[in-house]
This record gives C-alpha cells, sequence and structure tokens, in this order.
C-alpha cells in the first residue's frame, strides 16, 4: 500500500521532470509530459524495479537511445543500442523475453533486430529479419510461440530465438472504421502493440495519419483470446484523440498500455504541441483503467479529492542536463550525427570536441545534434577553426532546411535557410563564442571574442514554419553543431539553457 501510495503521489505533482528542462504540466490535462522535445514512438518495457524507454531515432546516428528511469518521471540516457548505419530508423518495440533484450525495428524498407544479455549493452550488429511492412510489435503466446506484428495488421511467426521469420505474412486485423465526417489525414494503421491483461490480448494500433489535421492521429484498441485473432474492437473507441484544433496535444497517437511496479495502469503515446509543431513529437503519459466489462479507457489523475496530495509534494528533480563541456573522452549520448557515425571524423580530446570539416555547406556537412526542450532557449558554444574549415551553430531540420550563424577563420557569417554570407568582416581569429536565441520562434544571433561580452548581428531568423507538415520526413528542428570545410573545428563548452 504505501508502494502504491509513493507512486500516486509522484504522479500527481503538478509539475514532471522531463529530460529537458521544460517540466511544466497544464492544470487542467490528464495527459503528462515526460518527455518534452522530439521523443516519437515511445515503446516501454517494464523490467522489474526498472522502466526502459526507447523512440524512433530516424538518421540521427548513434540510433535508438534507451533512457531508464525508477519511477517513470525521472529519466537519464543509458545507451545507445545502434551505431551501424541501416537507413531512416522508425517505430522501434523494445522488449526482454526470457534472459536476452530484443529491439525491432524497421528500416531501409526492411526490419531488423538487435539483441543484448544486458540492457546497457553491448548490443548486436542488426540482423536483417528480411520482411517489409513497418513498426514491429512483438507477442508472444502461452505455449512460448512468438510473433510480429505490422501496422497493415498482419503478423508473422518468429523462429524461438527471434533472429528470424518463419512463414509468410498472415492477416489479422483490419482496423476501426473511422467515420468521415472526421478532419483526418488518412486511414494508416500503425504502431501495433499488445499486452496481455486477463484472459485477454489487447492490440493497440494508431490511425488517421501521424501528422496533418490535429484530430487526425488517434488511439485504437482491440481484444481477442488468442494474440492472433479474431479481434473485437472496443466500444471506447478512440481510446484517445484531439477532438478540436484549440486542445494543448494534437495527433496524439502510437500508444502503449502497461502496468508500473505498483500494479497501476498507465498508457504512454507521442503528440505535436499546439503552436511548437516543430519541436517534433513528444512523449506523453496518461492514467488508465479497466472498465467492469472488460476493457480499458483513460482517466485523469486530477481530481478533486486530491487536491491536498498535488500541492504537498515538491516536484521531482532530475540531474540531467543538455549543457556539456566536452571535457570527457567519450562523446555522450544525447548528440547525434545527421547520417552515418563515422568515428573516425571526430575526436572527443578531453577538452572539447574536434571535429573534421565535411562538405561545402551545412546542409552536407552531417551536424552533430542533440535535441531542444524548451520553447524558449539560449544555446551558446566556444569553437576554434583550424586550416579552412568553417564552424557553427545552427537551427537544423534536414539537409535544406537550416539556419544559424557560423564563423570561419576571420568573419562571422549568417546561414538564413541555405543563403550564407559574411555577417561581420574580420571580427575574429580563429577563435569565437557563438549563441542562438530562440525566442517562441525568433531566433536571434549573437557572437563574443571573450565569452563575456556579447554582440548581436543584424541577422534574425523565424522557423516555427520547420516541420513535417511542411517539409516532410517527420524530423524535428534540433540544434546542431556543423564543420565544414577543408579544415576541422574544436568545439568546447556548449550551453543550453531554458528561457521562461
Amino acid at each position: 500500500m504505501k508502494q502504491k501510495l509513493c507512486i500516486l503521489i509522484l504522479f500527481l505533482s503538478i509539475s514532471f521532470s522531463a529530460p529537458g528542462q521544460r517540466v511544466n504540466i497544464a492544470r487542467d490535462s490528464s495527459a503528462h509530459l515526460i518527455f518534452a522535445g522530439d521523443y516519437p514512438d515511445p515503446s516501454i518495457l517494464v523490467d522489474g524495479s526498472d522502466y526502459y524507454i526507447v523512440h524512433s531515432s530516424f538518421d540521427y546516428y548513434p540510433g535508438l537511445l534507451i533512457w531508464h528511469s525508477k519511477d517513470l518521471v525521472n529519466w537519464k540516457p543509458l545507451v545507445n543500442a545502434l551505431h551501424t548505419y541501416v537507413g531512416s530508423v522508425w517505430a522501434p518495440d523494445l522488449l526482454r523475453y526470457k534472459d536476452k533484450y530484443y529491439i525491432y525495428f524497421p528500416a531501409n524498407q526492411t526490419n531488423y533486430v538487435i539483441t543484448a544479455d544486458q540492457i546497457g549493452g553491448p548490443w548486436s550488429e542488426p540482423v536483417d529479419l528480411k520482411i517489409g511492412n513497418i513498426d514491429p510489435g512483438h507477442v508472444a503466446d502461452s505455449e512460448g510461440r512468438r510473433y510480429l506484428y505490422f501496422s497493415n495488421g498482419g503478423y508473422v511467426r518468429l523462429a524461438d530465438d527471434g533472429l528470424s521469420v518463419m512463414g509468410e505474412l498472415q492477416h489479422s486485423y483490419d482496423g476501426w472504421a473511422i467515420p468521415k465526417s472526421w478532419s483526418i489525414e488518412c486511414f494508416c494503421m500503425e504502431g501495433p502493440k499488445i499486452v496481455k491483461h486477463g484472459e485477454y490480448y489487447y492490440l493497440t494500433v494508431a490511425e488517421g495519419g501521424t501528422a496533418g489535421p490535429a484530430t487526425g492521429h488517434m488511439v485504437i484498441s482491440a481484444r481477442s483470446r488468442s494474440p492472433l485473432g479474431p479481434w473485437e474492437n472496443s466500444p471506447y473507441n478512440p481510446v484517445i484523440r484531439a477532438k478540436s484544433a484549440s486542445e494543448r496535444w494534437w495527433s496524439k497517437g502510437h500508444a502503449t498500455p502497461f502496468k508500473d511496479i505498483a500494479g497501476n495502469w498507465w498508457i504512454v503515446f507521442h503528440a505535436y504541441e499546439n503552436g511548437f509543431y516543430n519541436m517534433g513529437r513528444q512523449t506523453l503519459l496518461q492514467a488508465m483503467e479497466w472498465t467492469p466489462d472488460g476493457w480499458f479507457r483513460t482517466k485523469s489523475p486530477l481530481k478533486a479529492d486530491e487536491k491536498l496530495i498535488r500541492q504537498s509534494v515538491a516536484a521531482p528533480t532530475t540531474a540531467f542536463t543538455w549543457s556539456d563541456p566536452f571535457n570527457e573522452r567519450k562523446l555522450k549520448p544525447q548528440w547525434k550525427f545527421f547520417g552515418a557515425y563515422d568515428t573516425a571524423r571526430f575526436v572527443m580530446t578531453g577538452s572539447g570536441i574536434k571535429i573534421r570539416g565535411k562538405g561545402s555547406s551545412v546542409g552536407n556537412s552531417a551536424p552533430l545534434l542533440t535535441i531542444p526542450s524548451d520553447h524558449s532557449y539560449s544555446v551558446q558554444v566556444e569553437l576554434e577553426i583550424e586550416g579552412e574549415g568553417t564552424g557553427g551553430l545552427v537551427l537544423f531540420y534536414n539537409q535544406t532546411a537550416y539556419s544559424g550563424i557560423l564563423a570561419d577563420k576571420e568573419n562571422i557569417l549568417t546561414n538564413l535557410r541555405g543563403w550564407q554570407f559574411i555577417t561581420e568582416e574580420k571580427a575574429i581569429k580563429r577563435h569565437t563564442f557563438l549563441r542562438l536565441e530562440n525566442l517562441n520562434h525568433t531566433v536571434n544571433m549573437f557572437y563574443s571574442r571573450d565569452g563575456k561580452n556579447w554582440m548581436k548581428t543584424e541577422n534574425s531568423a523565424e522557423v516555427s514554419a520547420l516541420h513535417h507538415n511542411v517539409l516532410g520526413g517527420f524530423l524535428s528542428l534540433r540544434i546542431g553543431l556543423c564543420a565544414m570545410g577543408e579544415g576541422s573545428v574544436k568545439f568546447r563548452n556548449f550551453t543550453y539553457q531554458a528561457i521562461n
């Protein structure tokens, strides 16, 4: 009873800690933000007294970053499970089967699996399952037979070791019929997750399209006495959905119901935030309950009789920060290169990270990226130019959509949507400090010779439209360090600070 009360108190706090700095939750919200920023397609694993979660990592490498938590509120990055480039990595499924850990994931028009004996690794090289479709979801029946479900409603038998498929894809589920009067992007069933509760298997899918209208993406539930079907749709469908564009969270989907270590049931899913589409899909958590007729539905934990508990508990805290002095010999797990992970291209010197120049523009420089977790924030970094290199601090969506401030061996440059030019001529001598301030999508640019006295350039950028509904790709606007040209750039003292 004491353990259950502790879990309840944690989740009824007014503020929740995310992997970044933004922790405030709307008072009237029934969904709790646990990962602020671009954390789509969450796959959660309850393993003893530990929680682990992994998300889609797309073309950001090393990929499949596993996070760890003891309370579902405070999370820390544990390990990147994927280092070999296999293409854009979509919705993974993290699980433990017997004494081994598995991550199934789609990439490059096939599906892969990686394994580890310990959650912290080492993780294996990816094994190609040689089967198409996306969003694999693992399930095992009462006899230990293993299957993978896919977004088309079909499944395939897995070998006992989970490293190959057996037989052909079998169709099992057609989804839930969406009323034609609703505004959706497409039917687009995806993200199958199966959990067992009582005598039923519960299949949870997303429908309506991942992006598009705010009301499109939704969570659908079905059940069967067998993991292979036939499936009966829930009378409570859609279990989760934004009903209008006036809500805080849009395009809610890709959900997994799960039971915490105290026996309480929750559902984790992703959504876009109203007004901040360029942050990508953020990870949310909502309480759920089982109905007398054996279905689940969401509930709000913010009830009037819990007001006293909420007001008497301080917000949880976390020691994790995005700031990085680059004073270690190993790259911290929150950093990702856009594209292949080339360990020969950079070196951790103990007093910075030295990155060899690549390409002639920000777009083809394969920048080193991290995820902002706030609506408004300031980032700055110190850099030193070697040879004919050019380095920069940018906000990067993809190879054609980015803006920021840069420096070569003597000039400060601005890049606005790919248009790059000198903005302060002969202002430095190979060493400078750069800063970006993103104030609700308006980005101001600064440089300094000593890290104390800052000069604003005449150029600013507006970045609210750098998101999937405009540019495609299901990506987000990330903070980037870029090195290009015939030379190298040494970065140190990267600082991230939320602006309230």
